[in-house]
């Protein structure tokens, strides 16, 4: 048994395998190599070690040197053989101990120990060093010489705590390592890996990845291996899947590095194996509240842009199909698409039981024909309240559910429901959720995923029931809004005047047309309002704003207006009164008065508000043709004259009413026979797609273009105008001249006599009867001599008679005399006072008004 010691400490025996206290060590099972001659495999031991030997002779001397050797210790053969071993390659302090170790070896004693050495370096380092004397011949008695063998401890070190490592690695750590050779095939796996893919590990070796996994995830794992083999470069966090032996899915994450041996050579593929099926759910389950909070959001963001019921349905389903299912409708009770409310909470039992009647105002589907799916019809429930079949509910359709139906049950406890699909092949799953704001249910949400996703859960209901309280807020808004719409354009489309009203020497056409957009009611409005003496005032006008109140001071000025006009006020001095009057719309009015109280009244700063409006006012005279206008900051009229293009009349605009300061100013004009006169608001010829400038071309334009027939002409106008934007109301009054003939007028002068009473009852009573109105002669004759008798009673200088033919008979006396006549009662004992009641009775209408030189007095028979 060889001496076993190291060269720098005391003598001593190294531990052998095989003594007591040194089992010996079994190879790790695998499978045996079969006997054969030949190169070493790539990848052996001895490429990673260094290991020299060389043969001294039995003089002492170097007698061979190998490559190896001449690599190990930076010495070339010319200079090691023949050298002294000892003194060339142990440093000097080491030279006695060695010189005794060579000789006993030469003497026939083998050793097993460690010594140091100088390095290529010039350092010191330390080898394992294995002396064996070499055999004699038969004629030589003794050693020949000695065989060294000499192995770099250094490097034997760390592969030995790289081997150590990598066992302990393998064994024991919680990740799955692996090892594939350059065929591709395992060559080693850890306990981990073979607890991760359900088998054991001694019956992994040599298996290829197609027996590891499924064929698809199997040539994705073999594509993998092939490319980190040829390429070097990594792959990090590949995601595989497949079915344990003993049953259950699982998921693994794989990382791959090329092994690459001594010259860079690839000598295999290792691996790191992690089982993530637990955070694969961790990350599914994530993804999933992702979603749903996204969703949410959307739902807060896209669900409630308007303040229309059926499209915030619709923007209801945009969100939910088909990010959250698959087919989905929207049913809204048929009252709040009137403004009306919706039935209350029942939680208590008893009241309402949900069978109400809806409308159906979305639906959206993936599949198909949703309506067709998820049906509606009140006989697709049986007694107990479940599908037995389906019936197609178009949008736009009415239905009621059976009181027993999951749906009705929704709609009266305000709770979600998720009722049978039934046999139909198409739907998986249902829900349904009610909509339910302020304590007040509004319809209800179906939602339905077809077959092939996954059937509704609870965080499934949660969410739904989230977007369906947040749209519910939405639609009652709407609702709200509408009911608030509808009652604003009914109090606007009240002040209006009904249908085409009728004036003296004119024809009439007029229209309103609010906004496109269904967005608040604007304050446009106009009026046409008969005035004695065959004349007629025309008015149009528009408050700034919108909403309730623009159109409740559009009332309040138009009913000004036409108390104004009954005044027979100037059109200057009646904007000037409307000015005054829009100023006092923006007043909240006084405070308290002086010691009443302590406490002042709260100012509306509402009530505050400024308002203005712009307006035109014009009186036409039938007899004269002549029209007077007024401006208060609006657009001018246009004036289309028979053989004239249209233009724009120069009438001062004025400020808008409400502004104050300024007065307003007039323009008269003499209209021809045939004229065309057009008022109308901003909406008609401004929008923020062209200039105010291109509108009002574009109006003249069309009324040159126009039909003769009036009606026809107001609708061609609009027709081609308003399609281009209708973002504002609009309003259009156009009235076309039409001269009176020849005789429809009696017109007399009288001087100031009392024979005039009975020469103005001569002419009154001819005029009659030339135009054979025999039958009003007798009344005529009489009123006339009254109101004759007046003038000569309480004026000074000449009379006016005038008799004026149209749809009636009007009959005006002139005088120079301010006062106005006023009825009074008289007595049984007076004498006279009764002219007046007389007239009042005999007339179909009567009245005065001034003159810029006194009054006129007048009445009114009907044909």
């Amino acid at each position: 048994m060889p001496a076993r010691e190291a060269l720098t400490g005391s003598s001593g025996h190294a531990a052998v395998p095989g003594q007591p206290g040194n089992p010996v060590v079994p190879p790790a099972p695998g499978p045996v190599p079969q006997a054969r001659w030949g190169d070493l495999d790539p990848g052996s031991i001895y490429e990673y070690i260094r290991v020299a030997t060389f043969a001294i002779g039995a003089d002492g001397r170097i007698g061979q040197w190998s490559d190896r050797a001449a690599d190990f210790f930076a010495l070339p053969a010319a200079e090691a053989l023949g050298a002294d071993p000892v003194t060339t390659l142990v440093p000097r302090e080491y030279w006695r101990r060695g010189r005794e170790r060579l000789e006993r070896t030469l003497a026939g004693e083998e050793w097993i120990g460690t010594a140091p050495y100088r390095d290529r370096d010039g350092g010191e380092s330390l080898a394992e060093i294995y002396l064996m004397p070499a055999a004699g011949s038969e004629q030589t008695a003794g050693p020949a010489g000695a065989l060294c063998l000499a192995v770099d401890l250094g490097k034997l070190r760390r592969i030995e705590t790289d081997l150590a490592a990598s066992a302990a690695v393998f064994g024991q750590t919680p990740s799955g390592f692996f090892l594939f050779d350059p065929e591709l095939r395992l060559q080693r796996v850890n306990p981990a890996f073979a607890d991760a893919v359900g088998r054991d590990a001694e019956l992994l070796a040599g298996r290829t990845a197609h027996e590891l996994f499924a064929p698809g995830e199997a040539d994705r794992m073999q594509a993998a291996l092939r490319k980190v083999l040829e390429t070097g470069e990594p792959m990090v966090d590949l995601r595989f899947s497949g079915v344990l032996p003993h049953g259950g899915e699982r998921r693994w994450a794989v990382s791959l590095y090329r092994l690459t041996g001594p010259g860079d050579r690839p000598i295999g593929v290792a691996g790191q194996v992690n089982d993530v099926t637990s955070r694969m759910v961790a990350e599914r389950e994530a993804a999933g509240v992702r979603r749903n909070l996204a969703l949410v959001n959307e739902a807060s963001a896209h669900i409630g842009s308007t303040l229309d019921l059926e499209t915030t349905a619709k923007e209801l389903l945009d969100v939910v199909v088909p990010q959250f299912c698959d087919m989905a409708t929207v049913d809204l009770y048929s009252a709040l698409l009137s403004g009306e409310s919706g039935p209350a909470l029942a939680r208590s039992g008893g009241g309402y039981d949900g069978s109400g009647e809806l409308r159906r105002v979305a639906v959206s589907s993936v599949v198909g024909d949703a309506a067709a799916v998820l049906g509606g019809d009140p006989t697709v429930y049986d007694d107990l309240g479940f599908s037995s079949q389906l019936a197609a509910a178009e949008a736009g359709g009415t239905l009621c559910y059976p009181p027993r139906s999951p749906h009705a049950r929704a709609l009266r406890t305000g709770r979600s429901a998720i009722p049978d699909p039934g046999p139909n092949p198409l739907l998986r799953s249902t829900l349904v959720v009610p909509l339910v704001a302020r304590n007040v249910v509004l319809g209800l949400v179906q939602l339905s995923r077809a077959i092939g996703s996954e059937p509704f859960d609870a965080r499934d209901v949660a969410i739904a029931e989230e977007i369906a309280a947040r749209a519910a807020v939405c639609v009652d808004n709407a609702r709200l809004y509408r009911r608030e719409h509808e009652r604003a354009l009914i109090l606007q489309r009240s002040l209006l005047p009904p249908g085409n009203p009728e004036a003296s020497g004119l024809e009439i056409a007029c229209r309103y047309r609010p906004s496109s957009n269904n967005t608040e009611v604007g304050g446009d409005w106009f009026d046409v309002i008969p005035l004695p003496g065959n004349r007629t005032a025309l008015v149009i006008g528009d408050v700034m704003g919108r909403g309730l109140r623009a159109a409740v001071a559009m009332g309040q000025l138009r009913t000004a207006v036409r108390t104004l006009a009954m005044l027979d006020l100037e059109p200057a001095e009646v904007l000037g009164a409307l000015d005054d009057i829009a100023r006092g719309l923006g007043d909240p009015g006084p405070g308290p008065l002086p010691g009443y109280g302590a406490t002042a009244r709260p100012v509306d700063d509402e009530a505050a508000e400024v308002y203005l409006a712009t307006c035109v006012y014009a009186v036409y005279d039938a007899v004269t043709r002549r029209c007077t206008f007024a401006n208060a900051g609006h657009l001018p009229p246009v004036l289309l004259s028979p053989g004239e293009p249209a233009r724009m009349l120069d009438v001062p605009p004025g400020l808008p009413l409400g502004v104050g300061g300024e007065p307003f100013e007039e323009v008269t004009l003499v209209l021809p026979d045939g004229a065309l006169l057009g008022l109308y608001t901003d909406g008609l010829v401004e929008s923020r797609k062209h200039q105010l400038d291109e509108g009002l071309l574009a109006f003249r334009t069309a009324l040159q273009n126009g039909g003769p027939v009036l009606e026809t002409l107001c609708d061609q106008v609009l027709n081609e105008l308003d399609p281009h934007h209708g973002e504002d109301d609009i309003a259009l009054l156009m009235a076309r001249v039409r001269a009176f003939d020849e005789d429809a007028v009696g017109d007399w002068r009288l001087p100031p006599e009392p024979t005039s009473v009975a020469k103005a009852r001569e002419l009154a009573c001819g005029w009659l009867r030339v135009r054979g109105l025999d039958e009003l002669v007798d009344t005529t004759e009489l009123l006339v001599s009254e109101l004759v008798t007046n003038a000569l009673r309480h004026g000074r200088g000449e009379i006016r008679l005038r008799l004026l033919k149209d749809t009636s008979v009007v009959c005006e006396v002139w005088d120079d005399g301010y006062a106005q006549p006023r009825q009074r009662r008289a007595q049984e004992t007076d004498e006279g006072g009764r002219g007046l009641q007389l007239v009042s009775l005999l007339a179909e209408r009567w009245g005065s008004r001034r003159t810029p030189h006194g009054k006129i007095v007048w009445f009114e028979l009907s044909l």
